[in-house]
């Protein structure tokens, strides 16, 4: 078997992990914060980075086009605050870039979503705490065991692997599914 098909085999061995109930929950707490009018906020290292940045242009463009005011997404990657994120880590700590700006948004009622392949970056683990504590909805896109945000989101979506590369592929997967539910299904109704 080559790299790419033992890469493809390990996949959909993750994939068979990802609980779609779950899935399912975040796509409705989406749809809730859309239509009460709430912001939802979004944050990651790395990777992770990457992938909420990716998800929050999905959301606000491709799940939010052409659709009335009202029913658009108001998502906000804290992520792409290049200049605040580096002015906190600079002058405050790492730990602070995303829980500062988080403090000058994010209202009660609000939802807030990380996603973390280990769970424990103290960065992402300070921000959930302070949505929780002020009464934001919260969910953890996890991995291996969860780590510290898989305890504190009130919906932890865990992929329950290892390997890293899997970890982000099943994020990202998951982030699609809920984009393309407002896109392939929402839209739809709407058209």
């Amino acid at each position: 078997m080559t790299y790419t098909e033992q890469y493809k085999k390990n996949l959909n061995q993750t994939l068979d992990l990802v609980d779609l109930a779950k899935v399912d929950q975040a796509i409705q707490m989406f749809a809730e914060a859309r239509d009460a009018g709430r912001m939802i906020f979004v944050c990651g290292n790395g990777g992770s980075a990457g992938s909420v940045s990716h998800f929050t242009c999905d959301m606000a463009k491709g799940a939010s086009f052409q659709l009335p005011v009202e029913k658009r997404f108001k998502i906000m990657s804290l992520t792409d605050m290049m200049p605040t994120m580096t002015a906190y880590g600079n002058d405050v700590g790492f730990d602070a870039v995303f829980v500062e700006p988080l403090k000058n948004f994010a209202r009660e009622g609000d939802l807030f979503m990380t996603v973390s392949c280990s769970g424990n970056s103290p960065n992402v683990v300070a921000a959930l705490e302070y949505a929780k504590s002020i009464g934001c909805k919260t969910i953890a896109m996890s991995g291996k065991d969860g780590g510290k945000i898989g305890k504190i989101a009130d919906l932890n979506i865990q992929v329950s692997a290892s390997h890293y590369g899997h970890i982000e592929d099943a994020h990202m997967i998951m982030c699609h599914m809920i984009c393309y539910y407002f896109m392939d299904v929402e839209m739809e109704k709407t058209a």
